[in-house]
């Protein structure tokens, strides 16, 4: 997969790929969440999607099911120390479904990748 990534003006810093733009921005005066805003939701909405996929195949309503995230910083570093996803699920979600839906959102591609991150190389060409 190839992104092309560009700086339209201000701030802003896009992801274009596959017909699709992920927009990015900086304050004071964003227009579009940060990029590592954007990062830190794709924690969560893979989770969704893969809680979404469960749902599906076992003809389980995915209504009022909600995931929230919560991000906690190390004081010291002032980075991620901890990311705590909470599936919350309605009455109505069957009981003998609960730990099974857990272990599907574990199964995210991007928490996978976190967990064993890739190496990242950093070039530059002059006169692309």
């Amino acid at each position: 997969m190839e992104m092309i990534i560009d700086f339209p003006g201000g701030q802003r810093v896009d992801a274009h790929f596959g017909g699709f733009t992920i927009p990015t921005d900086q304050p004071p005066q964003s227009s579009a969440p940060t990029p590592f805003a954007t990062f830190l939701s794709s924690i969560g909405t893979c989770a969704g999607i893969y809680v979404l996929g469960f749902c599906q195949q076992r003809g389980v309503s995915p209504e009022g099911i909600k995931i929230v995230q919560r991000i906690m910083k190390n004081m010291e570093t002032g980075l991620v120390d901890t990311i705590d996803l909470e599936i919350q699920l309605p009455a109505s979600f069957p009981e003998k479904y609960k730990e099974a839906v857990i272990r599907a959102a574990d199964l995210c591609a991007v928490k996978k990748h976190l967990e064993q991150p890739p190496k990242i190389n950093v070039t530059a060409k002059i006169g692309a």
